[in-house]
């Protein structure tokens, strides 16, 4: 770096930190000091030339990319790219307004924005998935940056991103750590001790590279230069510096975490900073244009066969769908948290293991890396235990917010699951996904309606959830059956029928038992077997109640957040009663007949309880 090149960028860090102080005392609000203990930091990333990335054209593939897992340091995000000349200075004032896509944490409403961020610990997950995808399926030499803060080195799931990134040599990825001292509350756990983030990085498998003063635009542009030479491990880039540098009553001083300058304040630090030149502007270097091979072709999938009868665990029918629908979808990947055995992406691992990732027991990061391969144009199916994905709900959640499509399966769901007992039994994830704005949540019973929604799902948009089952299940429809998001299937149904029984999954087949039973009995009762749970089928659910005089849900799930409350909820003004049967109490481990008879939700069950209900409700009866 010549002194001019410095002098000059060094007039850019105070035009930066002149916008950061700005934009958060109009908003009122906001991050200012976290922002200007990293503006040497970026800059050095943005305006040496390490930075390789075309505005113009944000989707193109060989892009650099930046993600700010220290999401709360948005203000300097956005001075960046207003110093790169793509966002106007006026409108760095529209800073967390309603209207202006400068949001308080960045989110994906902001085209420069990689990712959303800002619930800590995500970021370094999401560049895994970014510079995995890079370096392994596309082929390419572009780089994943991530600026990391001192207090979320504290999150399990930093340490779950670090060790996958070292395991898949991820030589193409570099984190930007900004050690400046203090968090919300005060210190950090290691405070300036750089050492301690060296020895644990190390420890990993990480190449680090100290910089004493990450303020020192030389040191930094030294210290990235050495990233770009690293070869066959990540580098971390762990520089001290002080939270809000360049304001002598903000620098290095406690109490000041996201509050903005009143205006006597903001005077006398733009004071201090002195006049700038508002019209300077930086440089970023523009990436190697490469003439990509031509993407490989859709081919058609395969045929669903099963015999009706056979006896199929619905586990099964998704490994069997992923390697099916494998040429159809030339993007998809499978993860899984090292249970592929179990849930069965083992099948896809074997057919294609070129697009399939161990994720090992890391479910958070899992679901992290999964959401960057998606912001890369990949369709991620990922796998484990219904209940284990609770641990990574966090970042599912923050998935809705960038806007990508991620495809989550649970397997060994309920108290169908046996013995193994309740830590292994998702009774919660059908709630937990439903949740979710714009989510998809299906449940199919057999291997046929598994395969076809398997491959609903990986042209769905947004987060979609399958569950699915432990044991084995009879297949019940044909193999050209379909299956279309936002229906449900009527298996049996007269013009006596006293009331409606819907369930999906294993319920179903005690659903179609009872009916049996019933029938024998001379009681008629309506099955719908519900495999999409959200969106689900209102229009013919309310037809079903009209012709009927009452709704029985039945589910292996607890009944708070499941099948039977959004049935509830989708009949909420009709006149219909609406039951629910579900795991209403803590299960034990158990054969899968005798807790399902235990929680009430077996097909002796929904007799005794049809048979109530008859008994009870006969006078509205027709």
């Amino acid at each position: 770096m010549t002194p001019s090149d410095r002098d000059r960028l060094e007039d850019l860090c105070r035009l930066m930190r002149t916008w950061i102080l700005e934009s958060t005392h109009a908003a009122g609000s906001g991050h200012p000091t976290s922002s200007l203990s990293a503006v040497e930091l970026m800059a050095g990333l943005f305006f040496t030339g390490q930075l390789h990335y075309d505005p113009s054209d944000p989707d193109y593939a060989n892009n650099d990319r930046v993600i700010f897992s220290k999401g709360h340091a948005s203000p300097l995000l956005y001075a960046l790219w207003a110093a790169a000349d793509q966002i106007d200075e006026d409108d760095l004032l529209t800073y967390r307004d309603f209207n202006s896509p400068l949001e308080g944490h960045p989110t994906r409403r902001f085209e420069l924005a990689e990712a959303a961020t800002g619930s800590l610990g995500q970021g370094l997950s999401i560049g895994v998935g970014k510079a995995l995808s890079a370096k392994r399926l596309d082929r390419l030499p572009c780089r994943t940056y991530v600026l990391l803060g001192d207090s979320e080195m504290a999150e399990g799931s930093q340490w779950e991103a670090v060790q996958i990134a070292a395991h898949y040599g991820l030589d193409n990825l570099v984190g930007l750590l900004d050690v400046n001292r203090l968090g919300q509350r005060g210190p950090t756990q290691f405070g300036h001790d750089l050492r301690a983030y060296q020895q644990r990085l190390e420890a990993f498998g990480w190449n680090v590279e100290l910089v004493e003063d990450g303020h020192d635009l030389e040191r930094v542009e030294t210290a990235l230069a050495f990233a770009q030479k690293a070869s066959g491990r990540p580098t971390m880039v762990v520089a001290k510096t002080l939270k809000g540098r360049g304001v002598s009553f903000l620098e290095d001083e406690e109490g000041w975490h996201g509050k903005a300058l009143d205006e006597d304040q903001l005077k006398r630090a733009l004071d201090e900073i002195g006049g700038v030149d508002r019209s300077l502007r930086g440089e970023i270097a523009r990436p190697e244009r490469i003439e990509f091979a031509e993407p490989a072709k859709e081919q058609p999938a395969g045929d669903v066969e099963y015999a009706l009868g056979d006896q199929v665990a619905t586990r099964d029918g998704y490994g069997s769908a992923l390697c099916r629908i494998a040429p159809l979808f030339p993007g998809l990947v499978a993860l899984d948290g090292e249970v592929s055995n179990s849930t069965r992406a083992k099948a896809f691992r074997e057919e294609h293991p070129d697009r399939f990732f161990e994720m090992f027991i890391a479910e958070q990061n899992m679901a992290g890396v999964a959401l960057g391969m998606a912001l890369r144009g990949k369709t991620p199916f990922v796998s484990t235990f219904a209940a284990f994905l609770t641990r990574a709900f966090d970042q599912v959640r923050m998935s809705v917010h960038s806007g990508a499509g991620i495809n989550f399966v649970g397997s060994h769901a309920g108290v169908s699951i046996g013995q193994d007992g309740p830590s292994q039994m998702g009774l919660e994830d059908l709630a937990m996904f439903r949740l979710l704005p714009g989510s998809t949540v299906l449940y199919p019973s057999d291997a046929v309606s598994t395969e076809r929604l398997v491959e609903a799902m990986a042209r769905e948009p947004g987060v979609c959830y399958l569950r699915t089952t432990r044991g084995d299940t009879p297949v019940i429809y044909e193999g050209d059956e379909e299956f279309p998001i936002g229906g449900c299937k009527v298996l049996r149904h007269s013009d006596r029928d006293i009331g409606v029984i819907v369930a999906a999954g294993v319920t179903l087949h005690e659903a179609l038992a009872a009916h049996d039973t019933l029938r024998e009995r001379g009681v008629a009762v309506r099955v719908i077997d519900l495999y999409s749970v959200k969106p689900l089928d209102a229009e013919t659910l309310r037809l079903a109640a009209e012709a009927t005089g009452f709704v029985l849900t039945v589910e292996d799930h607890y009944p708070e957040g499941g099948l039977g409350e959004a049935v509830a909820s989708a009949l909420a003004d009709h006149p219909a009663p609406v039951f629910c049967m579900a795991v209403d109490h803590r299960p034990r481990s158990g054969e899968p007949e005798r807790l399902r008879d235990e929680e009430g939700i077996s097909a002796n069950a929904i007799v005794n309880m049809v048979s109530n209900l008859a008994s009870t409700m006969q006078p509205n009866f027709r």
